[in-house]
């Protein structure tokens, strides 16, 4: 979650909207894009960072509960994947996420693309035609091989493509993430998509991993998406229900109706009402009994 809802978050709790808690609003940007606190061989040990050392420092230094029961994870976008990971890889740390639109969690549905097909391409459809990655509604308005050729021109740094493989893919022999795909043809690498399916695909991990992961992620998993998300990211969400439900890990997803990832969490006239429902949700389990 960015710093910018702090106030949001301040003055929800102030008007009695939201229950008291101490929220930590964590900066997952980095000069590659985003850290997304997932370690990695690129960007470093986020994730350990945060677990032990961040998080400890924090509840040493002021009043919190100090326990997965209180310990929860909430973030959008790029912070709703990273949540996800962050209570996948620490089950035992954190007592539930509360992800929303969350970038792809399954790499079959990787937006509008199965990144384990064979011969799949980033650009291109099996039929030739384009790979849609922004829509408004019904309407496409850019495409992958779009959204790629805008971050080339833009630079190696921080575009949405490349902080995806400075996070998931290993390191090349310049010290550089390989890429997952040509950037000219659209062909995606098969050797850099098994690393990322090892490491970052979170249904592969929990479905690898149900029988150590049950005990600590069972009922964890909290999960916001829209209809018609911008960047099509409902498809992966159906899927990680679907592989939940197979296991009985009892996911919890909601899918809003015709809403996009940008105002997912409006309700009327209130721009952030989605917030008060996640907060109570958190409350209600850290505080069942109140």
């Amino acid at each position: 979650m960015r710093a910018r809802n702090a106030p949001i978050l301040y003055h929800r709790m102030k008007s009695g909207k939201m229950p008291a808690m101490i929220w930590v609003l964590l900066d997952q940007s980095s000069a590659t894009g985003t850290n997304e606190f997932a370690d990695g061989v690129n960007n470093g040990p986020w994730g350990t960072a945060l677990t032990t050392e961040l998080i400890p420092k924090l509840e040493a230094d002021y009043r919190m509960d100090a326990r997965p029961s209180g310990r929860f994870l909430q973030g959008h976008s790029s912070g709703g994947w990273a949540t996800l990971w962050l209570q996948t890889t620490y089950p035992r740390i954190f007592g539930g996420t509360w992800s929303t639109s969350p970038d792809p969690s399954d790499f079959h549905a990787f937006s509008t693309i199965d990144l384990y097909a064979p011969g799949a391409n980033m650009y291109r459809r099996a039929d030739g035609s384009p790979q849609p990655i922004i829509r408004m509604l019904k309407t496409v308005l850019g495409t992958m091989e779009q959204l790629a050729r805008m971050e080339s021109v833009l630079g190696s740094y921080g575009g949405q493509i490349g902080s995806f493989e400075w996070v998931f893919s290993p390191r090349g022999p310049d010290g550089r993430p390989l890429a997952m795909f040509d950037r000219q043809t659209g062909a995606v690498d098969p050797h850099v998509i098994a690393y990322w399916r090892t490491h970052y695909d979170i249904s592969h991990t929990i479905e690898a991993n149900w029988k150590t992961l049950k005990p600590d992620l069972r009922g964890k998993i909290h999960l916001y998406v829209g209809t018609d998300d911008t960047f099509y990211l409902d498809g992966s969400a159906h899927r990680l229900q679907s592989l939940l439900e197979i296991l009985g890990g009892d996911g919890h997803f909601t899918f809003i109706s015709s809403k996009t990832h940008f105002d997912l969490y409006g309700k009327g006239d209130d721009k952030d009402a989605l917030f008060d429902q996640i907060a109570a949700e958190m409350y209600a389990v850290a505080r069942p009994h109140t």
